[in-house]
This record gives C-alpha cells, sequence and structure tokens, in this order.
C-alpha cells in the first residue's frame, strides 16, 4: 500500500536535549500530517474508540463541577437532603467513569502510537537495506542515524501524548468557557486575569524540564547502535548478501524498544505538572470575589464552587496546548526527514540468478565517474579479460582507479559506459545478491560486528556449521589466537573488533571469506596495515584462499604480488600496462620504476 509520496525538505536539528528547542518548520505540514494519518489510519478502529473517549472524558469532567453546585444549591443550602443519596451516587459514577476514560484513552493512544512507529522505523530500515551504496556515499551516516532514531522519537512522543491533549484541550476550552460564561461573565473575566500570568511561568518552566523515559532511552540507544553499525558496514552487509538478517536482528532491538516506550509513556502519564500554586492563586480570587457576590445574592454558592473546579480545567488544557505548540512543529519536520528516506528511489534487484560463476571476467571500453560534478571520469575506457582461477594485481598510485574495478565488478555501481562481463554475460543481467553471493571480500580495514568470533566469521555464510567455521579458521591461520580468548570463538567481540590487532581482525575476515567459499575473490590491501610477521600469517592464508579461484589484488607492496598471473598498473584512471611480472620488467616501463623505488 502506498502511504508515503511528497517533496521532503532538510529541516535544523533539535538543539541538545535540556536546553531551549528551536521550532522546525515543516515545508509541507498538511502533506506531512496526511501522511501520518495514513500511518495512524491502519489502526482506525482503536482510534475511533480513542477519541469517542476523549469526548466522553471531555463531557464528563464537565458534567462533574457542574453536579456539585446544583447539590450545593439544591441541597446543602436549604438543608433538604431528600434524593441527595441519588446525586451522590451520580456524582460518584461519574468520577469512576472519568477515571476509566482518561485511563484506557491514554493506553490505547499509547498502543496505537507505539504500533504506528514501530512499522514507520521499520519501513524506514528495510527501505535503508534496498539503497544502493551511492546513498549512502552522499549522506553522513550520522544523519542518517539522527533521522532513524531522534526524528522518529520526535514523532512518536507527539504521538503518544499530543493527538489526545490537543484533541481535549480543545473540547474542555470551548466547554469550559461556554458554560462559565453563561453562568456568571464577571467571574469568567477574573478567571481570564491569570491567563497570562499562567503563560509566562509555563514558558520557563518547560524550558527546564529534566529528561522522561529513562528505561525508553536505553533502548533507543541500543538500537542506535546496532542502526550506526550496520549503516558502516553496508557494504560487507551487501556484498555477503545479509540483508535479511540484519532485519531480523534489526526487529528483535525495535520490538524491545516499542515495549520499553509502551510502558514508559503509560507511567509517565500519571507524572502532575506543576501548577497547583497559580491554580490556587485563581481558586483564591474566584472564591474572595464570588464570596462577596453570594453575600449580595447575586450569584450562588453552588456557583462559586463550580467556578473554582472550571477555573483548573480551563487552565490546565491552555497549559496543554502551549506545550504542545513546538513539539508538534517539530514532529512535523522530524516526520518530513524520515518520509525523506523513505521516498528514495531504492535499487531494483532484478535479473537472473548467478547460481555458479566460472569466474571468468571481462571489461569492455569502459568509463565511469562517481557523479556528473567530476571533471575527469575517474576510469576511462578500461578494457581487460581475465580467465578464470587467475590471480590479477592491481598497482597504481592512490586515486588511480584501482578499488573502483573493484566496486564495479561487485556491482556497488553500474558503469556510465561499456560493459562488465562475467562469464560472457554483462554484469547488469543478474541479480545482485545472487552476484555477490559468488564473490567474498577481504579489506584493507576489515569490519568486524559486535558479536561473538564465530558469527563474525560465520557472517559470510549463516548456514556454515560449527565445524565450517572452526575449519575456515584453521585456514585462515587464526585458530590459534581464536582460542587463547576468554571463551573462544564464543568471544563477543567489542565494536568493530576494537579488541583485536589489525592483524587478527584481518585473520577473521579471510576466514569468513573462506566459510563464503566464493568464486571471485576481491582483495583490497589487505596486508597495508599489518606488521612483517603478521603480514607473513596473512598472506599465506591468502594464497590457500586464493587457490582455484579468480582474484584480485590491491597492493601497494609489491613482494606481496609476485605470484600474480597478470598486474594492471593503473594511472589517472586508465590501463596503461598488463602482463606477467616478468612481461612488465622486460618492458622497462612504469612498473619497472615502481619496482626500483622500492
Amino acid at each position: 500500500m502506498k502511504i508515503f509520496g511528497y517533496e521532503p525538505v532538510i529541516t535544523k536539528k533539535d538543539l541538545q536535549k535540556g536546553q531551549k528547542k528551536k521550532v522546525e518548520q515543516a515545508s509541507d505540514a498538511k502533506q506531512t500530517l496526511l501522511r501520518i494519518w495514513q500511518l495512524l489510519a491502519e489502526q482506525r478502529l482503536l482510534l475511533i474508540i480513542v477519541i469517542m473517549m476523549v469526548i466522553v472524558s471531555s463531557i464528563l469532567s464537565l458534567l462533574g463541577p457542574f453536579l456539585i453546585g446544583y447539590i450545593i444549591d439544591a441541597f446543602i443550602v436549604p438543608a433538604q437532603f431528600d434524593g441527595l443519596e441519588r446525586y451522590m451516587a451520580g456524582l460518584l459514577i461519574i468520577y469512576v467513569l472519568l477515571s476509566l476514560a482518561t485511563y484506557y484513552q491514554n493506553v490505547w493512544m499509547i498502543d496505537v502510537a507505539q504500533q504506528t512507529v514501530y512499522r514507520m522505523r521499520t519501513t524506514v530500515f528495510r527501505h535503508l537495506q534496498s539503497l544502493p551504496i551511492p546513498f549512502f556515499d552522499r549522506r553522513q551516516h550520522g544523519e542518517l542515524m539522527s533521522r532513524v532514531t531522534n526524528d522518529i522519537e520526535t514523532v512518536s512522543t507527539t504521538l503518544n501524548s499530543s493527538i489526545i491533549q490537543v484533541f481535549s484541550s480543545v473540547l474542555t476550552i470551548v466547554g469550559t468557557f461556554v458554560v462559565m460564561m453563561y453562568l456568571s461573565p464577571l467571574l469568567t473575566f477574573l478567571t481570564m486575569l491569570i491567563i497570562p500570568v499562567m503563560f509566562i511561568a509555563l514558558r520557563w518552566i518547560t524550558n527546564r524540564t529534566s529528561k522522561l523515559f529513562k528505561l525508553q532511552q536505553q533502548a533507543v540507544g541500543s538500537l542506535n547502535g546496532m542502526i550506526e553499525e550496520t549503516i558502516s558496514g553496508q557494504k560487507i552487509v551487501k556484498a555477503f548478501s545479509q540483508e535479511e538478517h540484519v532485519l531480523a536482528t534489526f526487529r528483535t532491538r525495535s520490538e524491545e524498544l516499542r515495549r520499553n516506550g509502551f510502558w514508559a509513556l503509560v507511567y509517565s502519564g500519571y507524572i502532575p505538572k506543576v501548577m497547583n500554586f497559580l491554580n490556587n492563586i485563581s481558586f483564591t480570587i474566584i472564591a474572595a470575589i464570588g464570596g462577596v457576590l453570594a453575600l449580595k445574592g447575586h450569584i450562588s454558592v453552588g456557583t462559586i464552587v463550580i467556578f473554582t473546579e472550571y477555573s483548573r480545567q480551563f487552565t490546565r488544557p491552555l497549559n496543554d496546548l502551549a506545550n504542545q505548540f513546538n513539539t508538534v512543529l517539530s514532529a512535523i519536520a522530524g516526520a518530513e526527514r524520515v518520509f525523506a528516506i523513505i521516498d528514495e528511489t531504492p535499487d531494483e534487484d532484478v535479473g537472473k540468478q548467478a547460481n555458479t560463476l566460472r569466474g571468468d571476467i571481462t571489461f569492455e571500453d569502459v568509463s565511469f565517474r562517481y557523479n556528473q560534478e567530476q571533471q575527469h571520469p575517474t576510469l576511462q575506457h578500461i578494457s581487460f579479460r581475465v580467465n578464470a582461477g587467475q590471480m590479477v594485481a592491481l598497482v597504481g598510485a592512490t586515486g588511480a582507479g584501482k578499488t573502483t574495478i573493484m566496486q564495479l565488478i561487485a556491482r556497488f555501481y553500474d558503469v556510465d559506459t561499456g560493459n562488465v562481463l562475467f562469464d560472457g554475460v554483462d554484469v547488469r543481467e543478474y541479480t545482485r545478491e545472487s552476484l555477490r553471493s559468488q564473490m567474498a571480500f577481504v579489506l584493507q580495514d576489515p569490519f568486524l560486528f559486535e558479536d561473538t568470533v564465530a558469527n563474525n566469521i560465520r557472517y559470510g555464510r549463516l548456514d556454515a556449521t560449527d565445524e565450517d567455521v572452526i575449519e575456515a579458521a584453521k585456514k585462515a591461520n587464526a585458530h590459534d589466537f581464536i582460542m587463547k580468548l576468554e571463551r573462544g570463538y564464543d568471544t563477543v567481540l567489542s565494536a568493530n573488533g576494537d579488541d583485536l590487532s589489525q592483524g587478527q581482525r584481518q585473520l577473521l575476515s579471510i576466514a569468513r571469506a573462506f566459510v563464503a567459499n566464493p568464486a571471485i575473490l576481491l582483495l583490497d590491501e589487505a596486508t597495508s596495515s599489518v606488521d612483517t610477521v603478521t603480514e607473513l600469517h596473512i598472506q599465506q592464508a591468502l594464497e590457500t584462499l586464493m587457490e582455484g579461484r579468480t582474484s584480485f589484488v590491491i597492493a601497494h607492496r609489491l613482494n606481496t604480488i609476485r605470484k600474480a598471473d597478470v598486474i594492471f598498473v593503473m594511472q589517472q584512471g586508465r590501463l596503461i600496462e598488463q602482463g606477467s611480472r616478468e612481461q612488465l620488467l622486460a618492458q622497462n616501463g612504469v612498473y619497472a620504476s615502481m619496482v626500483t623505488a622500492h
């Protein structure tokens, strides 16, 4: 069902919590509110019940004081008590029903809001998994996280409380004002005098209130960590086609946040606002002047009692409306930022399945640039053919285009002109998921998740058994150091494996590639950040890994590519030399100069 479709904007962020917030203005508030309403409407029945409860509670809150005033004038003042018990029973029923209506409208609205925000959050995260790599290149990960967490939480807070408060406040203010004017215009005017003071006091208070929802914030922090980790490792997620896996993990943590948020908001509804002082002043004014009017026979005692109660009911919704104004506008702006992500065009993964690739790779006059603003293409007229099982080394200065060739092979990007062929078939005819399932990546800076060692290795193939994981670790020369860890393969790593050395992280990355058992290997400077001894261990593991597989290796240390079948020399986006090591040395060209310089 299509429920999203509008022109997004980029809005300002809220200032830090605890400080005064700037109101974020949404560019198309009506359209954004309509889309939020369409989300809420998915629970139409429960929402209608909530609205009915608000109407009922508003009527009951007006009826109670009016009945009290009537009882005083009809029974207390004339000291006539016949039939009083029926009115007292009726009054008791009114307040019991009012309490029940208020309680259930809050609980049910929280349920509606949390379910709505849960769907919105899941929709955004699922959509992020379908977006192409260029989308993440154009945006800061922290800014994306702010949209997925902070902006959605702003919407959540508003849906939980503001909808009921705004609707109930408007009904209460209108109803109370009408009844008060009917009973006594003079006392109504006196009640209005306290309102300006109340607004000033409320502004001062609301700008200094402390945080609520501590338990909910803990769940938000956990979810933030998982989202940041997934977005930072998006290439690994896509390279090993683990979108569904991260979605399952996300659903679990998001469900925990929904539950915590539900109960935090239920209990927070009982927190009273600091309004007693100003309400007592209003009570004093009405009681004093109303008493004088009663003595002179202008109004009844019951009317004074009604006014004291109505004055409280009149100021409370004004307070709520003032508090909700900035919150609602910020929520609209936050919702726009969320919808802007959902409106991004997803990466359509269509084509046939690349079930079994031999590993023949051909570039036919390929040119490519990352964006149209680039003055010069990143790759210019690249042509080559690599046979299955060959080891290809890419060398050249930084920015020569080596990594870009890897990106095109993995189809993180599509070429501007020319063709990339796998086994003679254009790469665009395969689905990205099936294509990447035939590949494994070992990057210069390997990414590890905050999970066990075994699960980090198993990320290459989730159905791998424990025996497969151990065998892969042994082939990668990682088994010995893993067994020295506190819990061996069950050791939980810190974020990105920061509690391991660079070499150990790299060995786990190689083990992950082993367990994937790919037809094609892409190695991006896998040994550039380690010492010589560790490099030997990594090099031995890589040589074992590359046996019988088509391999592309980027390396600045030329001694690590001596066994390459063919070497491509890149310069400013062009392939200027290619051949075996001996052939290139015999040409006495750029590669020979690089060897001499080393």
